[in-house]
């Protein structure tokens, strides 16, 4: 790494990090309408997913705290976007699940996404984005096998 690619930010570190927050910027301005925050559509768009999740799995895949996830769900909750049942395999856990109010907003949520996807994406052909998409899948099974192996 030269003393210019640090100087620039050109570092691959970097690049990825600068576009995965221009993508989730550009998301929260396309989205701001629906008066939801990013990390609260992230819960909507898993549960569309995993519908039923424990609170504890959602926390995980989100890279979030426990109570930071309850606070989150709680908000949801407030407003009518999702619902807590009782596991039925674990009683200290609770599940959460999307509510009817829910389904006409997911297809706003996937259509925002879906721009912010063709924005980043202009100029680039369906083939190097198959590439980009397959390298970072790699880097991504590198990485957690290496932190599988410290656990």
């Amino acid at each position: 790494m030269s003393n210019a690619d640090i100087a620039n930010n050109d570092t691959l570190g970097f690049i990825i990090h600068d576009v995965a927050r221009m993508m989730r910027w550009n998301f929260e301005r396309r989205a701001h309408e629906y008066n939801l925050t990013r990390s609260q559509w992230s819960v909507l768009v898993l549960l569309s997913r995993e519908n039923g999740a424990q609170q504890k799995r959602l926390a995980d895949i989100i890279g979030v705290t426990a109570i930071t996830m309850t606070g989150l769900v709680d908000r949801l909750e407030r407003d009518g976007w999702v619902e807590r049942r009782q596991d039925t395999q674990d009683r200290r856990a609770k599940r959460v699940f999307l509510t009817d109010k829910v389904e006409p907003l997911i297809e706003k949520i996937k259509l925002v996404g879906k721009e912010v996807r063709e924005s980043a994406l202009k100029g680039i052909s369906a083939q190097e984005e198959q590439q980009l998409t397959d390298l970072l899948r790699r880097m991504r099974a590198n990485l957690s096998a290496e932190n599988a192996d410290i656990k």
